[in-house]
């Protein structure tokens, strides 16, 4: 197994996400999925596999997982490092959720580095 395809999976499999806006979206993201490969933004599978794109992923995952107040969902958004730049896209519950999340994210990779593309789930 090639080590893009190793880190494209697990990406793939630690989250789900898509833009963070005021409206909110519906949690479920097939369609959004769908509709990000069809106009060629940036997904899971764009993960770089340089040691230290790889590296920066890594400990943002494990930021935003050790953290308790965030949901199931802002635990599994995806974490896309290319090149040393971070896209964060996925569902999260709240403003609050998203911030932190990006906060996380900055905290390793700089606050230049970040782009954050999460949604707010619709309650």
């Amino acid at each position: 197994m090639s080590l893009r395809f190793a880190i494209s999976a697990t990406v793939l499999l630690l989250g789900i996400s898509v833009f963070a806006a005021e409206n909110p979206v519906n949690a479920d993201n097939s369609a959004r999925n769908k509709q990000q490969l069809e106009n060629n933004e940036i997904d899971a599978r764009d993960q770089g596999s340089s040691k230290s794109d790889v590296e920066t992923t890594r400990k943002i995952r494990q930021a935003v997982v050790k953290e308790d107040s965030l949901s199931t969902n802002a635990k599994n958004v995806k974490i896309i490092t290319m090149k040393g730049h971070v896209t964060l896209k996925g569902p999260v519950k709240s403003m609050d959720e998203s911030k932190k999340v990006e906060m996380l994210a900055r905290k390793v990779a700089g606050k230049a580095h970040v782009m954050n593309e999460l949604e707010i789930e619709k309650q």
